[in-house]
């Protein structure tokens, strides 16, 4: 049996993690030979919460689970982590300005990088999945100068996998059958979902997405903004966020760090971005195709990118770059 290793999930008293915290405990994610220690981190008033998730994880009975550590301390949380998954952020609440917002979650992600860099070990993989998460990746990863930048990632497999959901719903077959979707830029609004060098596989032959829809306009209309607006179509019919759907891309997304991309295929992650083929600015965490292989990713290069995919990788850079730059203003402060 292999030594176990050190998973924290903050934000563990909330929606995210309550959908998450099976699966990873359940062997998921990290491989079903594979121990696990969780952490739990949360706030103090989620302390009660989270007893009652121990108790449940515990009542799972799962062989895999060695134990279970529920804190509000960063020295306890951060200690000796294998892997970090970062769910817990300030949400955005009525009346809110985006600005606020982000000086909120630039003080959490600041101490939280803090805590990586001092307790945690230098290998450890790092997601940020609380919004903004790019932004708030980031700002941990400058905040962990001893770790390096390659290990901290953002969430937007969420993106891609609704991307492949609806071109597989459109041409009718399995969302497996769609594959090479890429998300390009920060996971908000301004992302862009590009089908341009996605294949469905179509009576035993691969087929480019666009021949295969047949719908040039849906393409580059419809489906975008689907995808995009996605999250806040969630929120408006269950008037609360994404969570198993999002527990469901952070399994995706660590499973594939931890064990490679599938063979001829690239899936999207938020990294940081420092020289690339594609004009992307540097020193922002940026959504990129990436493939995988022991435990390292590398950018897809080569993809040709059009005047329309274009436009839309610029807008979500400038929007990147307008957020990195109001952080950093909040990072001294």
């Amino acid at each position: 049996m292999l030594d176990p290793i050190k998973v924290l999930v903050t934000g563990a008293a909330g929606q995210i993690a309550y959908s998450l915290l099976y699966s990873i405990a359940n062997g998921d994610v990290f491989g079903k030979d594979q121990p696990i220690i969780l952490v739990l981190l949360d706030i103090p008033p989620m302390l009660p919460v989270l007893d009652g998730v121990v108790m449940e994880l515990q009542d799972c009975a799962l062989p895999l689970l060695r134990e279970v550590i529920p804190t509000d301390k960063v020295e306890v949380g951060f200690k000796d982590l294998d892997a970090a998954i970062l769910v817990g952020s300030m949400p955005r609440k009525e009346g809110m300005e985006r600005k606020d917002l982000l000086k909120a979650n630039v003080a959490i992600f600041k101490t939280q990088g803090a805590a990586l860099d001092k307790y945690a070990k230098k290998t450890v993989k790092v997601l940020v999945v609380g919004n903004p998460a790019n932004t708030n990746c980031l700002i941990a990863a400058k905040s962990a100068p001893s770790i390096p930048k390659e290990n901290f990632s953002c969430l937007t497999r969420l993106d891609h996998n609704r991307a492949r959901s609806q071109v597989a719903m459109r041409v009718g077959v399995p969302s497996d059958c769609v594959k090479d979707v890429v998300i390009w830029g920060n996971h908000s609004s301004t992302q862009y979902p590009d089908v341009h060098h996605a294949k469905v596989q179509m009576q035993g032959k691969e087929v480019p997405v666009f021949d295969a829809v047949k719908d040039d306009a849906w393409l580059k209309g419809d489906f975008i903004t689907t995808v995009q607006q996605r999250g806040a179509a969630v929120i408006k019919a269950r008037k609360l966020s994404s969570a198993m759907s999002a527990a469901k891309a952070i399994c995706d997304h660590m499973r594939d760090i931890w064990f490679g991309t599938p063979e001829g295929e690239f899936i999207s992650m938020g990294i940081y971005s420092s020289g690339n083929s594609y004009g992307v600015p540097d020193d922002l965490i940026f959504s990129f195709p990436l493939t995988i292989k022991n435990k390292t990713w590398k950018i897809v290069d080569g993809l040709e990118i059009n005047d329309f995919s274009r436009g839309k990788m610029d807008a979500t850079a400038a929007e990147l770059v307008e957020e990195r730059d109001t952080a950093i203003s909040f990072l001294s402060v």
